[in-house]
């Protein structure tokens, strides 16, 4: 294709996921691999939004970045300290964090997953977080200079992040009994 030998293409193949939707054709889905964000705060905003609707969880992320909510950190809680915030989320020992960075990485899967869902036809407002999973991803690596000639490592804990958004169905309210009796006479 190119021959010249600062150009690399890169064919990607299709991605793959942990899961499968259980119903593809009502569901769009939203991955990001090698993120260098922290894997520990991405984990606990990913499972602060599991379950929510589409504009909710958008909502809570941007009131996170602004402060005005916060993420309770229920497994990697070796370090957050306690705030008043935490006794609204039932937060172990009240202990929350406003990882900003992590928002905001979420926030962009999730506009992608909407857009994904826009091509599809589904409606964006219908839209649940049915899955959404972090891993880690390989460490990268530098170098921190200490006293007496050392040197220490100083990596990156890096994420992949994986989504899976499926459309709801609407409730449909049950017709009153009235409509079923005029429903037989108008019938007749």
């Amino acid at each position: 294709f190119f021959s010249l030998p600062y150009v690399r293409l890169y064919i990607m193949g299709k991605a793959k996921y942990s899961k499968e939707a259980d119903n593809p054709e009502k569901s769009c889905r939203a991955k990001g691999s090698y993120l260098r964000v922290h894997f520990k705060n991405t984990y606990e905003v990913a499972m602060a939004i599991k379950g929510m609707n589409l504009r909710k969880a958008q909502r809570y992320l941007n009131d996170v970045i602004d402060k005005k909510q916060a993420i309770a950190f229920r497994v990697f809680n070796g370090g957050p300290g306690r705030h008043a915030q935490g006794k609204n989320l039932k937060a172990p020992g009240g202990q929350v964090r406003w990882p900003q960075k992590s928002c905001r990485f979420v926030l962009d899967l999730l506009r992608n997953a909407e857009s994904n869902a826009d091509v599809k036809g589904l409606s964006p407002e219908a839209l649940e977080v049915t899955h959404i999973q972090v891993n880690r991803a390989p460490k990268q690596r530098r170098r921190s200079y200490r006293a007496h000639g050392r040197i220490n490592p100083y990596m990156s804990s890096p994420s992949h992040i994986e989504m899976i958004l499926t459309e709801k169905d609407v409730p449909v309210a049950r017709p009153s009994r009235k409509s079923k009796a005029s429903a037989k006479a108008i019938a007749e």
